[in-house]
């Protein structure tokens, strides 16, 4: 039997770790891992045109099946490519390992070609970033790499000089058993009791929602009935949170919409549940204040907390509902109900009039069809900027369909090589990228990917000729809009030209059935639909609390159009609200 190399032996600890796959794009100094990976039949090279796009990608994979996923950068620049898709990744709590190949290993330090430091450039955007700097330390050190991106839900960079990679690997290497897998995390009974106590003592509670809801909706709403609190929800916690939930009030923050900024301001207590909500703005700072998250770092980093419990939210809920007593008046509750469905009902109108015959397309309803005819099940990746905004209005969540985007991050351009990591993990399921044409055309190049990967992802792109949100951003702080215009070509027609199915939709009555026959389509699609860039209405007037961020009243006259299929889940919320 021949010897092992470095090279191999990293490639077998990858795969024992569960990885399948190893995004990336090939050269020098990395081409023994490839090689490597080619000789063996447990993991697959994925060939993008970008790094950046290996990044994006191995993220949404790891978002996607909860598993560690990897991608790989060649030296110097070719690593250096990565860096914005880790930081998504690792902001986004994604287990992903990244390999960041170097020069060889006798030549760092002395200027040489392509030269960087990914140990020193990757420390920001990653729980770990070390370098292998000879061959018998690379077994440990990539174990304990990967158990700091899997223990810690974020990213490790492994940096491999090419040399390195090439040498025999030491014989005799112990095979240490690998952490694979998260445990679960509950706080001690005096937190529980404490913040029983709490809600006892309290006549309103609001429970607010994030990302680490997820795995807890049935354990959330119990709660919610057991002490008749309005539930409102982060853009991340949209999908875990709002489907069959009697107790749905909206989403807070710069795209929120409903009672949800009512309802946290108007209680007396307010439990914030698996959330790092970042907009401090929308948080009231005269209600007392509980927080729920498995990651103690972020406990009281957006807002004062009386009371920080650290544990994850379904196993501290599991221990905290037979502690609380049930509440028997609701009407806060109620309340919170009905002024989400008048909200609702008050902003729909910019959706519904005349919608189905205006031209340019309202982005609004292109967004509300898309729902319609997407699979329940469907996995949508979301550009940073409008196209977040369509999504959180319109896409309706069900326990089922996933929405994934740079939340956190707020990269551009993230939708398309997500998409590519979502569609591996499942060929047959269907995945829509939700697109704008400026990230669209940033990464445009690894559309080919789709193809020579005969990957079935549909581009759905949102074709405005700007960029929507930054004209957005520079009205509202009253500047005048510049540099935001994109001169764009026939996106349909560049997908047939790349081999793909590509059709451009530029009246409403076509768009339904463009979509349908993508979507009936085996391979790869693009629906260019030329949507109005003035979709949104502008403020009469600029204050000084639109310059200075987006605030509360920013909010709700800029983003201020149709809501979709939310209105309607309101009101069938409304109606179970007892009568007097």
């Amino acid at each position: 039997m021949a010897k092992q190399n470095v090279a191999e032996q990293f490639v077998d600890i990858l795969v024992r770790a569960g990885v399948r796959r190893l995004y990336g794009v090939v050269g020098d100094s990395l081409n023994p891992v490839v090689d490597a990976v080619r000789r063996n039949s447990a993991i697959d090279w994925i060939h993008v045109r970008h790094e950046e796009t290996a990044a994006f990608a191995a993220g949404a994979e790891a978002q996607i099946t909860g598993k560690l996923a990897a991608c790989a950068g060649s030296c110097g620049p070719g690593n250096l490519h990565l860096i914005n898709g880790l930081y998504d990744a690792h902001r986004s709590m994604a287990p992903v390992l990244a390999l960041a190949s170097q020069i060889p290993s006798s030549e760092i330090g002395l200027g040489y070609f392509q030269e960087t430091h990914p140990d020193r450039l990757f420390q920001e955007c990653s729980h770990y970033s070390e370098l292998i700097s000879n061959a018998r330390q690379m077994p440990r050190l990539l174990q304990s790499a990967i158990q700091h991106a899997v223990g810690r839900s974020g990213v490790s960079v492994v940096s491999l000089p090419g040399d390195i990679a090439a040498e025999p690997a030491p014989e005799k290497a112990a095979q240490s058993a690998l952490v694979t897998s998260r445990p679960t995390v509950r706080p001690g009974d005096a937190e529980i009791d404490a913040l029983a106590e709490m809600i006892d003592e309290a006549r309103r509670v609001t429970l607010f929602c994030g990302s680490g809801t997820a795995g807890a909706h049935a354990e959330v709403m119990e709660f919610a009935g057991r002490i008749k609190s309005p539930v409102g929800h982060a853009l991340r916690g949209k999908e875990w949170i709002q489907y069959d939930n009697p107790y749905d009030v909206g989403m807070s923050g710069l795209l929120g919409y409903g009672a949800a900024y009512e309802a946290t301001h108007e209680c007396d207590l307010l439990i914030l549940l698996g959330t790092d909500f970042p907009y401090n703005a929308f948080l009231p700072d005269d209600v007392q204040i509980a927080q729920i998250d498995v990651r103690p770092e972020v406990l009281g980093r957006r807002s004062r907390l009386d009371l920080a419990v650290w544990g994850d939210v379904r196993e501290t809920l599991r221990c905290l509902i037979p502690r609380v007593k049930e509440k028997t008046d609701r009407r806060f509750l109620d309340r919170m109900l009905k002024k989400h469905t008048d909200a609702l009902e008050g902003v729909v109108k910019a959706y519904t009039r005349k919608v189905d015959k205006h031209v340019p397309i309202h982005p609004e309803y292109v967004a509300a069809v898309l729902d319609d005819v997407a699979d329940d099940d469907a996995v949508f990746t979301v550009d940073t900027g409008m196209c977040n905004v369509w999504a959180a209005r319109y896409v309706s969540p069900n326990g089922r369909r996933r929405i994934i985007g740079s939340f956190s991050h707020g990269s551009m351009a993230n939708a398309l090589p997500m998409a590519i990591g979502a569609q591996f993990t499942d060929r047959g399921r269907q995945v829509v990228s939700m697109s704008g044409d400026g990230g669209f055309s940033m990464l445009m190049g690894d559309f080919l990917t789709l193809v020579q990967h005969d990957l079935p992802v549909k581009v759905v792109l949102f074709d405005n000729s700007s960029l929507g949100m930054v004209e957005l951003e520079m009205l509202v702080a009253g500047l005048p809009s510049y540099g935001t215009t994109n001169v764009n070509p026939d996106f349909a027609a560049v997908a047939r030209a790349c081999g793909a199915y590509g059709v451009r939709v530029e009246k409403p009555k076509q768009l339904a059935g463009a979509l349908k026959d993508a979507f009936r389509h085996r391979g790869p699609a693009l629906v260019d639909i030329v949507t109005d860039p003035n979709a949104l209405s502008i403020p009469p007037k600029i204050s000084a609390e639109m310059v200075t961020g987006f605030a509360l009243s920013a909010s709700r006259i800029v983003l201020d159009g149709g809501v979709g299929r939310m209105l309607q889940m309101a009101r069938s919320n409304l109606r179970n609200v007892p009568r007097p």
